[in-house]
């Protein structure tokens, strides 16, 4: 309870400063006003909880890779009534604008969470502190970093890199720099965690990143990289450490009390029925935009048919996952929607239901599936479709006339494994399928939308950024 009332603290002063004028990378703003002052362990802390608050913001329901990922993507549309429609439905229908005011929202929200990495890793060097201690501190920052920036470079491509804390005056000097190099900071980063940080069964704090986190997320950008033979090599460590395995059911997953099982490998902690609490709100954000329930539903990522439909005859977890609709006043209405962190039971309070659902970032079923397509072998991917209680790939019964090859078999699995969990955006990407997909299905995507556009104010204010083709 400490580490939230700290983590609860910070973010409130992250909130409280997020308004001011600031430079376009965002580099000073916010999490800790004292950041002089570090000298004990209690000091970095409370700096490294605030660090952590900053996935509340960036895998919000409504944060970047949510809309990214779901709404455009095949699987979701978009039915709330709040903020600003147009710019909201620019991301379902390719028709971003650079003055799209979520797209610089997303790209505010990420450099404050950089900034929240940088300034504890810029302490932490001249720190008194034992040198376990320390390492353990910088392998979580960098740990986050990698994840935030591994999100950026596919988002935005070409992304200024910042690793010190900047003045706002240094700011401007600092450029886009290309791809390549962002990802070589990338697996810097998380190569330094995948070493220091302590595997799962050694973590004493819920919610602080482990050395398979590390290692599964540097997992995923290797395949990224298309160098599936160094992903191939660091998947496997996950898999035979023994640190985690499938739950026996896929329901078994979900639910407001389901919290770090086995088969997470790095989850957002939230905190039920406490208004100034992190309380979930992935309940109400996707729950269909009525007040049926005492609480209106945002109506974000309400699921497509086309998702709906990619479920086999007799997979379990499409009824897990997807709920066909609601009942109003005895009328039933179909509209689908994701029900994975549904809390009926959470308290409402100013219209809220105060939802105790984490949300998992990675899971060891993602792992498994990364595996395969890093060795091409099918082992690991049928031991998702087991336990989903599904035919394996390469038996008779398995559809092979609708998934003809072990590419497809996998496509296919992510997709309804993971559903509405941030991943089919990232998944297309990776494996060049989101332009071929995605146009079959009426999308207007081309190669130059396969990235957001850099924000025009972001350009206003120094006019050497440049701007992404096409925009």
């Amino acid at each position: 309870m400490k580490a939230i009332k700290h983590t609860l603290t910070l973010f409130c002063i992250w909130l409280l400063a997020s308004g001011c004028k600031e430079s376009f990378l965002n580099l000073t703003p916010i999490s800790n006003p004292t950041a002089d002052n570090f000298k004990t362990q209690d000091d970095f802390e409370l700096a490294v909880n605030a660090a952590y608050a900053s996935l509340y913001t960036v895998y919000h329901p409504e944060g970047s890779v949510s809309y990214a990922n779901e709404q455009m993507s095949d699987n979701a549309i978009v039915f709330n009534i709040s903020g600003i429609q147009a710019d909201k439905w620019q991301f379902k229908d390719y028709s971003l604008a650079t003055s799209n005011t979520m797209v610089y929202q997303f790209w505010q929200e990420y450099y404050k969470a950089i900034f929240n990495a940088n300034i504890v890793l810029d302490k932490i060097e001249g720190a008194n502190l034992a040198t376990p201690y320390k390492e353990g501190v910088k392998a979580q920052m960098m740990f986050l970093r990698g994840l935030y920036y591994f999100n950026m470079v596919q988002l935005w491509g070409d992304v200024p890199i910042v690793t010190t804390p900047l003045t706002g005056e240094d700011s401007y000097k600092v450029l886009r720099s290309p791809q390549a190099a962002v990802y070589d900071q990338i697996k810097k980063d998380l190569i330094y965690a995948a070493e220091k940080l302590p595997l799962a069964t050694a973590i004493t704090i819920p919610g602080r990143v482990s050395k398979g986190a590390a290692q599964t997320l540097l997992g995923k950008v290797y395949l990224t990289l298309g160098d599936k033979a160094s992903a191939a090599t660091v998947l496997k460590e996950v898999y035979n450490s023994n640190q985690y395995s499938l739950l026996p059911n896929y329901a078994d997953l979900w639910g407001p009390n389901v919290k770090n099982t086995k088969e997470s490998i790095f989850e957002i902690q939230y905190l039920g029925g406490n208004a100034s609490a992190p309380f979930s709100r992935y309940y109400q954000t996707f729950y269909p935009n009525n007040n049926f329930l005492g609480f209106y539903g945002g109506g974000m990522n309400q699921v497509t048919d086309d998702l709906y439909n990619e479920y086999e005859t007799g997979d379990t977890r499409r009824d897990v996952s997807i709920a066909l609709g609601y009942n109003n006043s005895g009328t039933f209405i179909n509209q689908k929607y994701p029900i994975k962190w549904t809390d009926t039971k959470a308290t409402q309070v100013g219209g809220n239901p105060l939802a105790n659902n984490n949300f998992m970032v990675l899971r060891y079923a993602d792992v498994l599936l990364l595996l395969t397509e890093a060795t091409g072998d099918a082992t690991y991917l049928n031991l998702v479709r087991t336990r989903a209680k599904l035919p394996k790939y390469g038996d008779a019964t398995y559809p092979s006339a609708k998934y003809a090859s072990l590419d497809l078999a996998i496509e296919h699995e992510r997709r309804t494994e993971l559903a509405i969990e941030f991943n089919r955006w990232f998944d297309l990407k990776r494996t060049n399928r989101a332009i071929p997909v995605l146009t079959g299905k009426g999308k207007a995507i081309n190669q130059n939308k396969l990235l957001w556009p850099i924000p025009q104010i972001v350009r206003s204010q120094n006019d050497a950024i440049t701007q992404n083709a096409g925009y």
